[in-house]
């Protein structure tokens, strides 16, 4: 049965990509996609509390940083976020946290993700039991698991390595980060609409 289980879930993301590539090419005759139409795509409020979230995500989904999303890049994403292995959805989670994009995630980067993870959650009303810790507890734990040399900043690897030797932290930088879910929550929230 898990083989069964996987192949229909497989399909189901099939299913998705395809509902986005349709909606991409409808809302996006130009083939660029600007933050503000991201932002409308996904249905996030310009100045909601999923805004901040939504902007590093545009940002991760950029590759080339010109501002704009192309549809190359809108499925290269969508592939990776649907269908990529956990290293590879890291390396995406890191670009997302990474707001400068200089290759290291320092403490206020860090802060300012979580924090945002924090206030989508409240909303959601999306209770976990990591509730109990504040944005700094969470930030201090992330930072003291995963800053090997101690420097102040997270590089790709200690980011990547931290996260696939504890459980706890691939559960905040990943699974909380997860894009997919957001995804999928964006737009059932915008299909209601």
């Amino acid at each position: 049965t898990e083989r069964v289980q996987c192949k229909s879930i497989e399909q189901i993301d099939i299913k998705i990509i395809q509902d986005m590539y349709k909606k991409f090419v409808l809302e996006c005759p130009s083939g660029l996609l600007f933050l503000h139409e991201f932002k409308r795509f996904f249905g996030v409020d310009a100045t909601g509390e999923a805004s901040d979230y939504a902007e590093n995500m545009f940002r991760a989904f950029d590759k080339n940083g010109d501002n704009t999303i192309d549809f190359l890049e809108f499925v290269a994403a969508l592939n990776l976020v649907f269908r990529g292995d956990l290293e590879h959805k890291l390396r995406w989670s890191f670009k997302v946290y990474d707001k400068d994009g200089n290759g290291y995630v320092d403490r206020n980067e860090l802060r300012s993700i979580i924090d945002s993870i924090y206030r989508i959650k409240k909303i959601s009303k999306d209770n976990t039991s990591d509730s109990y810790l504040t944005v700094d507890e969470v930030v201090d734990r992330i930072l003291a698991a995963v800053d090997t040399d101690g420097d102040g900043t997270v590089s790709m690897e200690e980011f990547i390595r931290g996260a696939q030797q504890d459980p706890w932290l691939l559960n905040i930088l990943k699974l909380d980060m997860n894009p997919a879910r957001w995804v999928m929550d964006q737009r059932r929230k915008s299909a209601h609409f």
